[in-house]
């Protein structure tokens, strides 16, 4: 859930390892490519770490800047990435390549996509200033989706958002919160899960990336084409086809207010229905799938960034806590059936005064 290849804003840094034998793995395989790829061994410095295990550094070539992943493959599984990466060619949508692959030892080389994030130039006290941006990412994500095809990717099914959804209560309430999930709360959150699984998955599947937001999406270098590079494209999955465009407009470290967020959904929406994408022809229903779907992933992300900080020693994650609850409070208030959930969180988060639920901590 964050940017792979971020822009050179601070001074170079040599790689740091932990492990002697993987640092010196590394500089065999480092030396084994540098004349195919002209690449200037010195230059390598840290680009950026990630929410997960995999880390990127950054390496000059002749021919430019150079892309590392380093991702321990007791840690992480990097034949994802190299799957997506493909798929996401064959669908002309502009992503890393991937010139070179140390399965065994979890390295690859990639092309470096350039130096500037979606999120870096975003004017977020001026909406309507970034509304050719956002068209480049609605353009970015119809493609990858028209590519579509069952079978392929991991099904987003209902096993998996279940899954998802319990990240809620066993980190960001139990744990995080230290809120005993049992009995009326425990029931609650049932009886909500399965309503926001039976909403999500009446919608037609293709591609997802999963992460679609602009800290993930890189702008193209001044005189290339206005193609929008995508990165962290590793866990996409065939699921609902609201989830993406839930992913831009609610983004997990950026807030717009509804008339942005519609404006942009209506204009994908109206690009996905020309394009013959399964949207459906009436804006009001997709708009009610997209918030259900943004609801899904809204207590998915509160349940990992409370993971970040417990088990991961993360804590800078928690600080947009305050985000995901006013999204899921306000998608709560707008319908009938999500009522006892809102009043169940506004409680938890101490916003009423609580009188119908004994939370027992832990």
């Amino acid at each position: 859930m964050s940017t792979a290849f971020p822009p050179e804003t601070t001074p170079a840094i040599a790689p740091i390892w932990s492990d002697a034998q993987r640092e010196a793995d590394f500089s065999v395989w480092l030396a084994r490519l540098a004349p195919a790829h002209g690449l200037v061994i010195d230059s390598l410095r840290t680009a950026s770490a990630d929410a997960s295990f995999r880390r990127y550094l950054r390496v000059d070539g002749t021919q430019g800047s150079y892309i590392i992943m380093d991702a321990p493959p007791d840690k992480e599984d990097c034949q994802p990435f190299v799957k997506v990466a493909q798929l996401l060619h064959q669908a002309q949508v502009h992503a890393p390549e991937v010139l070179a692959w140390d399965a065994a030892h979890g390295f690859m080389l990639l092309t470096d996509l350039g130096a500037q994030t979606m999120m870096q130039v975003i004017k977020q006290d001026d909406p309507r200033a970034n509304q050719d941006l956002y068209l480049q990412a609605v353009d970015a994500l119809i493609a990858w989706q028209i590519a579509s095809t069952a079978g392929v990717l991991p099904a987003y099914d209902e096993a998996l958002l279940r899954r998802e959804l319990e990240l809620f209560p066993d980190w960001y309430l139990a744990r995080h919160r230290g809120v005993a999930v049992e009995g009326e709360v425990r029931r609650t959150l049932d009886q909500t899960f399965a309503q926001i699984m039976a909403h999500n998955l009446a919608w037609p599947s293709v591609y997802v990336h999963r992460d679609f937001m602009p800290r993930n999406l890189m702008l193209a270098p001044a005189g290339a084409d206005r193609r929008m590079g995508v990165l962290d494209f590793q866990d996409a999955v065939y699921g609902p086809i609201t989830y993406d465009i839930a992913s831009l407009m609610r983004d997990a470290f950026l807030s717009w207010e509804e008339d942005f967020c519609l404006d942009i959904t209506i204009r994908y929406w109206e690009k996905a229905r020309k394009a013959g994408l399964p949207v459906g022809d009436d804006f009001g229903e997709f708009y009610r799938g997209v918030e259900w779907m943004g609801l899904q992933r809204h207590l998915k992300v509160a349940g990992i960034f409370a993971r970040l900080t417990l088990r991961d020693g993360k804590p800078q994650y928690l600080a947009d806590t305050p985000r995901f609850i006013n999204y899921i409070r306000a998608t709560c208030a707008r319908y009938r059936e999500l009522k006892p959930l809102l009043r169940l969180i506004e409680r938890i988060e101490g916003l009423v005064v609580a009188d119908g639920y004994a939370f027992g901590r832990i």
